[in-house]
């Protein structure tokens, strides 16, 4: 899937709240290797870099524009290509760190064990993901793609509920870990301009069909998406939109 480095940074700063809220409960002193599963354009790893300042922070996405984006700001983070949901390193780091990214993997019941064993006893798993997916903004987006002359072509490549209830990850990651933090928030997302949901979903869940229709049929798919989110989130009486946007998260430490 293609992405778009700037599209993705225009709410930086709504994207970036969840991403703090996550990394203020992970807190482990002499953590050595810290790695950020998904980093994106690097702004969320650098944080960490600064919070962990002695330890070797790695930041691995499957994207180059990404990591070209996160490169053209001096850091001491090391930056790597790759497929994240292959990660298996060669020695269990301290801490695995992910936001924001492993709602487009498939097939978690296997993956989030997998991802608590790559941590070392007493290391931490931390998770944010979101899970805003029977929302406006992502339930019209999948009942235009099944009803429309698209559905062939969107239907292999969208996932209407990528993320499982909070209590599916407790069970997966309970055998292997001594302690687990899980909760949700709903984030009261205000946000500004011509068509603002859409711009946010442009970069995110909006991909899969940007990459997937040529024109005439994209045009046409996101005319009848703005319709559709000017009318689940109006515009205010002062001129902005209201988008509530609900998010999970886990900290696991290993036995």
């Amino acid at each position: 899937m293609s992405w778009d480095p700037g599209q993705y940074l225009r709410f930086a700063d709504l994207r970036l709240r969840p991403a703090l809220d996550l990394l203020a409960r992970v807190e482990l002193e002499g953590a050595g290797t810290v790695v950020d599963l998904g980093c994106g354009p690097g702004n969320v790893t650098r944080l960490i870099a600064r919070k962990f300042p002695h330890a070797e922070v790695i930041g691995i996405d499957s994207s180059a524009a990404m990591l070209a984006k996160a490169a053209e700001t001096p850091s001491t983070v090391t930056w790597r290509e790759g497929d994240i949901g292959a990660f298996a390193p060669a020695r269990p780091v301290d801490i695995l760190y992910s936001n924001a990214a492993l709602q487009w993997l498939d097939g978690h019941e296997a993956l989030f064990p997998r991802l608590l064993q790559a941590v070392r006893p007493g290391g931490i798993l931390a998770v944010q993901m979101p899970r805003n997916h029977a929302a406006p903004s992502h339930a019209e987006m999948n009942a235009i793609a099944a009803n429309g002359p698209w559905a062939a072509k969107l239907g292999p490549v969208l996932r209407p509920s990528p993320v499982a209830a909070p209590e599916v990850y407790y069970d997966l990651l309970a055998p292997q870990a001594a302690s687990i933090d899980i909760w949700e928030t709903i984030y009261g997302q205000v946000v500004q301009g011509d068509d603002p949901v859409v711009q946010w979903t442009r970069s995110t869940s909006l991909r899969p069909v940007i990459d997937a229709l040529a024109e005439p049929e994209l045009g046409q798919f996101l005319a009848e998406y703005r319709a559709r989110m000017a009318a689940a989130y109006p515009k205010r009486a002062d001129g902005t939109n209201f988008f509530p946007f609900r998010r999970l998260f886990m900290v696991a430490v290993r036995k």
